[in-house]
Protein backbone atom coordinates (compact mmCIF):
# COMPACT_ATOMS: atom_id res chain seq x y z
CA UNK A 1 0.00 0.00 0.00
CA UNK A 2 1.79 3.32 -1.34
CA UNK A 3 0.89 6.21 1.40
CA UNK A 4 1.40 9.75 0.64
CA UNK A 5 1.20 11.33 4.09
CA UNK A 6 2.37 8.96 6.45
CA UNK A 7 1.57 11.95 9.43
CA UNK A 8 -1.88 11.82 8.35
CA UNK A 9 -1.73 8.26 8.72
CA UNK A 10 -0.06 8.09 12.09
CA UNK A 11 -2.63 10.63 13.22
CA UNK A 12 -5.54 8.85 11.92
CA UNK A 13 -4.41 5.66 13.37
CA UNK A 14 -3.65 7.43 17.06
CA UNK A 15 -7.10 8.79 16.81
CA UNK A 16 -8.72 5.08 15.96
CA UNK A 17 -6.62 3.46 18.67
CA UNK A 18 -7.84 6.12 20.91
CA UNK A 19 -11.30 5.66 20.13
CA UNK A 20 -10.87 1.79 21.10
CA UNK A 21 -9.11 2.37 23.87
CA UNK A 22 -6.31 0.64 22.80
CA UNK A 23 -3.21 0.54 25.12
CA UNK A 24 -0.75 0.89 22.55
CA UNK A 25 -0.40 1.06 18.34
CA UNK A 26 1.91 0.18 16.00
CA UNK A 27 2.55 2.70 12.74
CA UNK A 28 5.25 2.88 10.47
CA UNK A 29 8.47 4.21 10.81
CA UNK A 30 9.95 8.00 9.67
CA UNK A 31 12.41 10.56 10.87
CA UNK A 32 9.34 13.29 10.56
CA UNK A 33 7.01 10.61 12.53
CA UNK A 34 9.57 10.34 15.72
CA UNK A 35 10.06 13.76 15.95
CA UNK A 36 6.93 14.32 16.27
CA UNK A 37 6.07 11.60 18.48
CA UNK A 38 9.12 12.94 20.66
CA UNK A 39 6.69 16.35 20.51
CA UNK A 40 4.11 14.55 21.92
CA UNK A 41 5.76 12.62 24.82
CA UNK A 42 7.68 15.99 25.90
CA UNK A 43 4.50 17.16 26.33
CA UNK A 44 2.94 14.60 28.14
CA UNK A 45 0.08 13.54 25.75
CA UNK A 46 1.49 10.04 24.99
CA UNK A 47 3.25 7.84 27.55
CA UNK A 48 6.16 6.40 25.32
CA UNK A 49 6.86 5.53 21.96
CA UNK A 50 10.11 2.38 21.01
CA UNK A 51 11.49 2.05 17.10
CA UNK A 52 11.08 -1.70 16.42
CA UNK A 53 13.14 -2.75 13.77
CA UNK A 54 12.57 -5.09 10.85
CA UNK A 55 13.77 -6.29 7.46
CA UNK A 56 11.87 -2.63 5.81
CA UNK A 57 11.53 0.79 6.90
CA UNK A 58 10.23 0.30 10.72
CA UNK A 59 7.93 0.36 12.82
CA UNK A 60 7.10 2.88 16.21
CA UNK A 61 5.17 1.27 19.01
CA UNK A 62 3.41 3.99 20.67
CA UNK A 63 2.16 3.73 24.11
CA UNK A 64 -1.37 6.39 24.36
CA UNK A 65 -1.73 7.72 28.14
CA UNK A 66 -5.11 7.60 29.32
CA UNK A 67 -6.02 10.06 32.63
CA UNK A 68 -8.72 8.93 34.86
CA UNK A 69 -9.70 6.69 32.19
CA UNK A 70 -9.66 9.74 29.54
CA UNK A 71 -7.01 10.23 26.56
CA UNK A 72 -4.79 12.33 27.53
CA UNK A 73 -5.03 13.49 23.68
CA UNK A 74 -8.36 15.03 23.04
CA UNK A 75 -8.12 15.82 19.49
CA UNK A 76 -5.06 15.76 16.98
CA UNK A 77 -5.53 17.65 13.66
CA UNK A 78 -3.19 17.28 10.52
CA UNK A 79 -3.14 21.32 9.27
CA UNK A 80 -0.67 21.37 6.47
CA UNK A 81 -1.13 18.11 3.64
CA UNK A 82 0.35 17.56 0.78
CA UNK A 83 -1.97 19.47 -1.79
CA UNK A 84 -1.96 22.25 0.55
CA UNK A 85 0.46 23.49 2.64
CA UNK A 86 0.22 26.08 5.37
CA UNK A 87 3.27 28.12 6.20
CA UNK A 88 3.45 31.07 8.99
CA UNK A 89 5.58 33.70 9.82
CA UNK A 90 7.27 33.67 13.36
CA UNK A 91 4.21 36.71 14.36
CA UNK A 92 1.47 34.24 13.31
CA UNK A 93 2.07 31.23 14.74
CA UNK A 94 -1.49 29.91 16.43
CA UNK A 95 -2.05 29.22 19.66
CA UNK A 96 -4.19 26.14 20.07
CA UNK A 97 -7.24 26.34 22.51
CA UNK A 98 -5.59 29.78 23.92
CA UNK A 99 -2.69 27.98 25.13
CA UNK A 100 -3.93 24.70 26.43
CA UNK A 101 -3.14 22.82 23.52
CA UNK A 102 0.03 22.77 21.04
CA UNK A 103 0.86 23.56 17.52
CA UNK A 104 3.52 21.08 15.82
CA UNK A 105 5.49 22.88 13.34
CA UNK A 106 8.56 22.18 10.65
CA UNK A 107 11.07 24.54 10.91
CA UNK A 108 14.73 25.09 9.00
CA UNK A 109 15.87 24.16 12.79
CA UNK A 110 13.80 21.01 12.88
CA UNK A 111 10.32 20.19 14.09
CA UNK A 112 9.16 21.37 17.49
CA UNK A 113 5.90 23.07 18.95
CA UNK A 114 4.59 26.73 18.23
CA UNK A 115 5.88 27.58 21.74
CA UNK A 116 9.49 26.65 20.94
CA UNK A 117 9.45 28.27 17.14
CA UNK A 118 8.29 31.98 18.31
CA UNK A 119 10.90 31.70 21.68
CA UNK A 120 13.40 30.94 18.78
CA UNK A 121 11.76 33.19 16.02
CA UNK A 122 11.45 30.88 13.39
CA UNK A 123 8.22 30.08 11.10
CA UNK A 124 7.63 27.44 9.50
CA UNK A 125 5.04 24.73 8.31
CA UNK A 126 2.34 24.22 10.67
CA UNK A 127 2.25 20.02 10.43
CA UNK A 128 -0.72 19.65 13.11
CA UNK A 129 -2.57 20.78 16.34
CA UNK A 130 -2.72 18.29 19.65
CA UNK A 131 -5.28 19.14 22.27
Amino acid sequence: MSRTDLIADTFTMMRNAIMAHKDSLDVPASKVSRAVLEILKNEGYIDNFKAIEDKKQGILRIYLKYVSGKSAIMAIKRVSRPGLRHHVRAGRIPNVLRGRGISILSTSSGIMTGKEAKEKNLGGEVIGYVW
